[in-house]
């Protein structure tokens, strides 16, 4: 799948071979929601826009991040933001949830990492849910899917 960056006189929207685009536009997340799900876009840099859907909850106790469309360079504050909890967070233990994600490049393994590490330091852990197989590729080749525990399902990752 190709995608092409196109940025008229109405804005910036991302066109993919399937025919389909979408309008770029920023929304704020609220800080105070348990919650959320927010489009993450970022319009910087050769490489044009990603579009990743961010979404937040707490299921038994563990935080869940519930992630869809893109993970590139252009959005790696946003989703290490998202993925790292603050440091008075309740609980230390994360599932990425990653089974609508289609794509990711060395920037989202490298907030996988750090956000491993944050949760160990912690004395929580991280978890991976439900990878699509082009993902769960790089994640094998990177050996991340070693050093990070990856379920197929989020339901296995949050009964485990």
């Amino acid at each position: 799948m190709r995608s092409y960056l196109d940025t008229g006189p109405f804005g910036a929207h991302l066109s993919v071979t399937s025919g389909q685009a979408f309008h770029t536009c920023p929304t704020q997340v609220p800080p105070t929601t348990s919650a959320v799900e927010a489009t993450v876009t970022d319009i910087h840099g050769a490489a044009g826009p990603a579009r990743l859907s961010i979404g937040q909850s707490t299921v038994d106790g563990v935080r869940v991040v519930t992630l869809r469309g893109e993970i590139d360079h252009s959005i790696r504050d946003r989703f290490h933001q998202a993925l790292i909890p603050p440091c008075d967070a309740m609980s230390p233990r994360t599932v990425a949830d990653l089974s609508g994600v289609t794509f990711m490049d060395s920037s989202g393994i490298n907030v996988l990492i750090a956000a491993q590490q944050a949760a160990e330091k912690a004395d929580g852990w991280l978890r991976l849910a439900g990878p699509q197989a082009t993902v769960l590729r790089v994640m094998r080749l990177v050996g991340i899917d070693v050093l990070i525990p990856c379920y197929p399902t989020l339901r296995h990752a949050l009964a485990n």
